[in-house]
């Protein structure tokens, strides 16, 4: 549909849409607390303190809002001065701030920049519009053109890392900086037009769009879960967009609103932190923080009507982040608030959910604070952030139980194998690596009031590799709260090893084939049933990388032969008393006695795929019985 914006010298971006301006007012006006706490932090902020990550746009959205043009000054001299300062540098011939780091800030630099020039149009002069718009024009299209980029003259050809991948963090800065200058200078701006085909119609339509409705369904970034959370600001532009110019460019992926289910279920019970997928830079431990909040905020404003809107109003209420904890993220609260949305229980969502574009499997016994979650890992491996974690798993209940490694890093770039939760290869002591570019098969998938089931066939992980002839994994969860999981692993050549990995935020004790492990007051306790005759070795891991400051793992080494099946049995905090061996004809199984007295037998093909359960209760009275499917069949997106 054709885009509307107003009318050169009134305001384009955002506040143009008079229910939201009258939304902000109201808010505002009525003291509420998002509206009460962004007003106080401005001002505190104008009369002089230095506020991290303050951007001078908040005082001009304050001005619009208030009509005080006080707010509006302060935004344009704050402003003035760092333009001055990036021109001083380009007189030099030097590159300007905004190019750093591969321009990862060109996006709040230059749409910071195009939204005070914008809301505070009326108190610049011409030669400020001028000469703002010619710095804006250069960091933009040095951007798209990074072989031929330049300051002054000078050429600052740079990598141009991520202009082309919808699916990096990176390329959400740049579209912010295309869209909000195209919008606020546009009629004054004889490149704006050209920035605005650039942001709607080569960027959003013909590469985000195509790419994300291909390779992200059911939501989600394959960055992780750390550095995936950048599509907050992705959501905000459609959601600014939407607002400057009457065009809804949010449905044309279903992976939006695929997003907001996704994101929920990467949410612990304890609705404190996050399943740790990829790279954490910034926080390694995934505590939840402003920015997970300002993810579902945003989406809620997008889909207001929408169930997801009200349990995530539910969700963050009862979270660790009921409002925003910092001060340079009060806009959110502010702009995104929830207060006329109609809150829904948690108990509307299903128990797990799938995302086959990003390979994670969330599931939990429960929506509540006191249940077990677990999220199984497979599927694609193509991006940086991403880690050699294909089959891996992670287990939660009151604490992690089983975790992924990199949450007790410095860095939170733990990205190879040995971290995370799944059977690793060695030949002659050599790692061998995951391959980039390459996918695990969920070939089966299931979420039942009575388990969990996925079926993961790591082999093409390894591209190839001559060494690697099959890795699978099927991995049973029994609610409330035990595992089930058999790997099938084989390898060819000599010096191999198939090492079963378990990592632990504790030092466990090892007694045998059973594994124990405390985390705060909740206890992870692991029996091998297969192989048997192997020794599991405990190792600390600040003992041998010195990235890692806390946290132990649990190697089984297995260089019998060149066939390895493991069959393990975890339960948190005691929900089994007993697990046995319980084979079959041409399958390896276990019975496992669960803490409620009844008794669970999973039996898996030992050389092919697939398996059965049984469980029966106290008196012997069979209460499930079935095959495990050989499908995956997507859990729905509401319980309820």
């Amino acid at each position: 549909m054709p885009i509307t914006i107003a009318p050169l010298g009134s305001p384009r971006i955002l506040i143009s849409d008079a229910p939201t301006l009258t939304r902000l007012r109201a808010a505002l006006s009525s003291n509420t607390a998002s509206a009460t706490r962004f007003k106080n932090m401005v001002d505190s902020q104008i009369a002089g303190a230095d506020i991290y990550l303050f951007g001078p746009w908040q005082a001009a959205l304050l001005s619009q809002v208030t009509g005080k043009a006080s707010y509006c000054q302060y935004a344009v001299d704050q402003t003035e001065s760092f333009v001055k300062s990036e021109e001083a540098l380009i007189s030099r011939n030097a590159a300007a701030t905004v190019a750093g780091d591969s321009y990862l800030d060109v996006g709040g630099t230059i749409g910071n920049m195009a939204m005070v020039y914008d809301w505070c149009r009326s108190q610049m002069t011409a030669n400020q519009r001028t000469r703002w718009a010619t710095y804006g024009n250069q960091a933009v299209w040095n951007v798209w053109n990074h072989t031929q980029a330049r300051w002054g003259n000078t050429a600052y050809a740079w990598s141009g890392w991520s202009v082309d991948n919808p699916s990096n963090n990176y390329y959400y800065s740049f579209l912010r900086a295309t869209m909000l200058l195209g919008l606020a200078t546009y009629g004054e701006n004889t490149q704006a037009s050209t920035w605005l085909d650039k942001f709607r119609t080569e960027k959003i339509a013909n590469q985000l769009v195509p790419t994300f409705t291909r390779d992200l369904q059911g939501g989600g970034s394959r960055e992780g879960t750390g550095y995936g959370t950048a599509m907050n600001g992705l959501f905000d532009l459609y959601h600014l967009w939407e607002k400057s110019t009457g065009e809804r460019i949010a449905d044309a992926t279903p992976h939006t609103l695929a997003s907001f289910d996704k994101f929920m279920h990467d949410i612990v019970p304890t609705l404190d932190r996050i399943s740790p997928t990829g790279d954490h830079s910034r926080d390694s431990t995934a505590a939840l923080f402003d920015y997970h909040r300002q993810y579902l905020e945003v989406l809620s404003r997008l889909y207001p009507s929408d169930v997801m809107a009200g349990v995530s109003k539910s969700l963050l209420a009862q979270s660790s982040v009921p409002r925003m904890a910092n001060a340079f993220e009060y806009w959110v609260d502010y702009l995104y608030d929830q207060s006329d949305i109609a809150a829904q229980p948690l108990s509307r969502l299903p128990t797990a959910h799938w995302g086959s574009g990003t390979g994670q499997f969330s599931m939990r016994s429960a929506w509540s604070g006191d249940a077990t979650y677990a999220n199984l890992i497979c599927g694609p491996y193509t991006e940086s952030h991403a880690h050699h974690d294909q089959g891996s798993f992670v287990m939660f209940k009151g604490n992690w139980l089983a975790f992924d490694e990199n949450i007790d890093s410095h860095s939170g770039l733990a990205q190879y194998e040995t971290p995370h939760n799944l059977v690793r290869i060695e030949q002659n002591g050599k790692l061998v690596e995951q391959t980039y570019d390459a996918s695990c098969a969920m070939q089966a998938l299931a979420d039942t009031p009575v388990y969990a089931y996925g079926l993961a066939r790591v082999t093409p992980m390894y591209g190839g590799k001559a060494v690697v002839a099959k890795v699978e994994r099927e991995f049973l969860f029994i609610k409330p709260a035990t595992l089930v999981i058999l790997d099938r692993v084989q390898t060819t050549g000599s010096g191999v090893s198939r090492i079963w990995t378990l990592n632990l935020p504790g030092t466990p004790t090892l007694s045998g084939d059973r594994i124990t492990a405390m985390s705060g007051s909740n206890q992870l306790d692991v029996v091998r049933l297969a192989p048997t005759g192997l020794v599991s070795q405990a190792i600390s891991w600040p003992t041998v990388d010195d990235d890692m400051n806390a946290g132990s793992r649990v190697d089984v080494a297995d260089s019998n032969g060149n066939v390895s099946v493991f069959l393990n049995v975890l339960g948190a905090d005691h929900a089994f008393t007993a697990a046995t061996r319980s084979d079959a004809a041409g399958q390896t199984g276990a019975q496992v006695t669960l803490a409620n007295g009844s008794v669970a037998t999973a039996r898996f093909s030992t050389d092919g795929t697939g398996g059965t359960l049984e469980i029966r209760n106290q008196a012997g009275t069979v209460t499930f019985s079935g095959a495990l499917p050989m499908t995956v069949q997507a859990p729905p997106r509401l319980a309820n």
